[in-house]
């Protein structure tokens, strides 16, 4: 059956250990660590939030990464979109899943990239000073670098592409020291390495409707910019409640919103979804949480995105979903003791149109 959209949903590689993280967080740590401990913190507080048919995997496991693969595509989605940590001269991070991918041929489910390029501090453990990897750019040579050790990836057959040309995503284009020479760069080393170059997607991030952090995707020559806005339903009432709330101790606390944003009218906008958000397994009290998501509300926002996209050619209607599973910030299509397969059936039901 033809789907009205291209699903594409992002992937934390976090759910093994490495060193950085057990030095900083302890032994032991990952994404489960956050996950598991999570506590309710107010009145109807949906906390902690589990995982059911997938377990506490480790994505170390080729089996663990193939029953994910088999999941995605039962319910029609296309690619995981695998977050990528580049720092400058090398320094990668988390990087093993995805080798192994690359490296196996295995899973057959396609992908692609989305550089998270972003400093990491303690901002999540109420540390905010705290930087535990600072991202640089250092110039020129690290760009042809940094172009050169994802080639491979651009090379696989799996790669996700729109109009044969590879899609790779950027987390903080408004942090690039010059995002229009970043990307003159990389599509000129990607028709020199034979390609016929690339289809680079900015975020365009503006969480809570306050404005966007970045408007330049055209004048930069990005092809998309993707609209990420959190389904937080912000009233007079719902932001006088919120901030009683937070005088009592709360995290800061808005319902799901019952309408999708759509974003700036702009051809080269692109929809994403999010079935929930609820970061206090990571922030505690200093955390956001939507309440009142359920798969039914997630259903309307998928089929109103996929809405949008129907005059685009086939290769463009491309729909983001955060996330595939990002369980420490609550946002998860994996299947949980709660829903089940429901954020999953919601999202499936929603790609038919």
């Amino acid at each position: 059956m033809t789907l009205a959209a291209r699903a594409v949903t992002f992937y934390l590689p976090q759910f093994h250990p490495i060193p950085e993280n057990d030095a900083w967080w302890g032994p032991g740590f990952t994404e489960w660590t956050n996950t598991a401990r999570a506590r309710r913190l107010f009145p109807g507080h949906r906390q902690p939030d589990l995982p059911a048919d997938l377990g506490f995997y480790d994505l170390r496991l080729p089996e663990a990464r193939a029953a994910q693969a088999e999941l995605a595509a039962r319910y029609g989605i296309e690619a995981f979109c695998y977050w990528h940590y580049w720092f400058g001269d090398g320094r990668r991070i988390l990087d093993r899943p995805f080798t192994e991918v690359l490296a196996s041929g295995e899973p057959g489910l396609s992908f692609c990239l989305a550089w998270a390029n972003q400093t990491w501090s303690g901002i999540w453990h109420g540390d905010a000073d705290r930087v535990l990897m600072q991202q640089r750019y250092p110039g020129p040579d690290d760009d042809r670098a940094h172009f050169a050790a994802v080639l491979p990836a651009f090379r696989d057959p799996r790669y996700l592409r729109v109009d044969g040309r590879p899609v790779f995503y950027v987390f903080r284009p408004e942090e690039l020291p010059d995002a229009a020479a970043f990307v003159d760069r990389w599509q000129a080393l990607a028709r020199d390495a034979g390609l016929p170059g690339l289809y680079l997607v900015a975020e365009v991030s503006d969480l809570l409707g306050g404005g966007p952090r970045y408007e330049r995707v055209k004048e930069d020559g990005f092809d998309a910019g993707v609209y990420m806005r959190l389904p937080a339903r912000r009233t007079s009432w719902t932001v006088a409640r919120m901030r009683a709330g937070r005088k009592l101790g709360a995290p800061e606390v808005y319902p799901y919103a019952d309408e999708w944003e759509p974003g700036p009218d702009e051809p080269w906008v692109q929809p994403c979804v999010y079935p929930n958000w609820d970061n206090t397994p990571r922030s505690g009290r200093r955390g956001l949480v939507l309440s009142g998501s359920s798969p039914e509300r997630f259903g309307r926002h998928v089929r109103a995105a996929v809405a949008t996209l129907a005059g685009r050619p086939a290769d463009e209607r491309l729909l983001w979903v955060k996330s595939w599973n990002e369980w420490a910030e609550g946002n998860h299509l994996e299947p949980d003791l709660r829903f089940g397969h429901g954020w999953l059936r919601a999202l499936g039901e929603g790609l038919r149109g």
